[in-house]
């Protein structure tokens, strides 16, 4: 089913809007994409404009900043540790930003947004 990105169907009381127009293509939106942590999976989808956007279904590996270094590292994902956006997340081995995920390398803390960037960076957490 599509989602759209439009103005409410209630009232603050409870009560119905009437339309006065339809859904249109520009209100079209999608569901979260929730990147789980298993094999490679990345679709690119159009967006609005004419431009492409990669979304990262799933991933495997991570790259690392050491803040020690300040060099990039491949590293392997093991498992989610915690997730501030929603603790039922690490049971399922959800990534989002801001996720702290138990790698090869220890803890690291993801800085970018993977769902829809198609990769997931990370910083190297102490």
């Amino acid at each position: 089913m599509v989602v759209i990105h439009g103005k409410a169907n209630r009232k603050p009381t409870g009560g119905r809007y009437t339309n006065a127009q339809t859904k249109r293509l520009h209100q079209k939106g999608s569901h979260a994409t929730h990147t789980r942590i298993g094999d490679m999976h990345v679709k690119t989808v159009p967006t609005k404009g004419g431009g492409q956007k990669t979304k990262l279904y799933s991933a495997d590996k991570i790259n690392i900043l050491n803040p020690k270094t300040k060099k990039f590292e491949v590293a392997e994902i093991q498992t989610a540790a915690e997730n501030p956006a929603d603790r039922h997340f690490v049971r399922h081995n959800i990534i989002t930003k801001g996720a702290i995920l138990n790698t090869s390398k220890g803890k690291a803390k993801v800085t970018n947004r993977p769902g829809q960037e198609g990769v997931v960076n990370a910083v190297l957490v102490e």
